[in-house]
């Protein structure tokens, strides 16, 4: 009780009902659920609803599906692994409770490629370094390329499993594992340039700002001039927000979580089609070691 799920039910102004499944019990042997359900206190139509949720949670965009009936009965589940949006979310929705104007500004729209000439380029990055370091160390055969061609077919030449089978992969792995800690999360990779404008424009008290809005496609990219003329904290919800490259954040807060939990919170967003894989392990790995040396 209290936790995230519970705080959505409230900022949407919803009556907890329930929870979504069980999960397990507390210590006096009562009932715990994940997720929470709820009712809002009359029926609303899905063209009110939305803009209402947008509202309530100073969210950028909605993703839908029309059931072709009035809205009442909501359910929530949030806060699984990080859960950055969801806070950020939150604590917008008490800023603005409050009287204090807030907005919500998501670093995902600032990486210098679409997310998937960016994975390709993490990978591209990790191979070349991993084959580089079989011929500096003179590990690279005919039998060598032979092998890695059909894990690279297969995409699991980052799987440490595999290191029994093939010794020589431990060079592989880790000469690759060095050169993509280099990459991710610098300058290279996300564009902290431009978030830095933003956040300089904002603390000089502009009034408008043009926002970089970034889909999964190459022709989903746009700006949209955002009115923050009654803005007085600009909340930045991004996993690099406490990077060395970013300048401007005046309180840095670190949502903790372990590579499994995030995993986790991917695996029920269907964020991506390859989140169990050893590849998006090791980039899980990469970034919290980031995390924690930020801290």
């Amino acid at each position: 009780d209290g936790g995230v799920n519970d705080a959505l039910m409230v900022a949407l102004g919803a009556e907890v009902t329930g929870g979504l499944e069980p999960s397990g019990t507390d210590a006096d042997g009562g009932m715990l659920t994940c997720g929470r359900v709820g009712r809002l206190p009359e029926p609303m139509a899905l063209s009110d609803f939305l803009p209402y949720v947008a509202d309530r949670l100073h969210a950028n965009g909605l993703r839908y599906v029309d059931g072709g009936r009035p809205v009442q009965k909501l359910a929530v589940c949030g806060g699984s692994g990080v859960g950055k949006s969801e806070i950020a979310s939150l604590l917008s929705h008490y800023f603005r409770s409050a009287g204090i104007g807030s907005y919500t500004l998501s670093g995902d729209n600032y990486p210098r490629r679409i997310p998937m000439y960016n994975d390709a380029e993490r990978n591209r990055i990790f191979r070349v370094a991993g084959l580089r370091g079989l011929v500096d160390a003179g590990l690279y055969s005919a039998s060598v390329r032979e092998t890695l061609s059909g894990l690279w077919q297969q995409e699991t030449d980052a799987d440490p499993a595999l290191r029994t089978a093939y010794p020589w992969l431990t060079v592989y792995q880790d000469s690759g594992r060095k050169a993509l800690a280099a990459y991710l999360g610098t300058d290279a990779e996300q564009d902290y340039n431009e978030l830095n404008g933003i956040l300089s424009e904002f603390h000089a008290g502009a009034e408008s700002i043009w926002l970089k809005r970034m889909g999964r496609t190459e022709d989903a990219r746009w700006y949209d001039a955002v009115d923050l003329s009654d803005t007085n904290v600009l909340i930045l919800e991004w996993t690099h927000g406490n990077s060395d490259f970013l300048h401007g954040v005046d309180i840095p807060i670190l949502l903790n979580s372990t590579p499994e939990q995030t995993r986790a919170h991917r695996r029920s967003r269907s964020r991506d089609g390859k989140t169990d894989s050893a590849f998006t392990t090791m980039v899980l790995e990469i970034e919290q070691a980031e995390l924690d040396r930020c801290a």
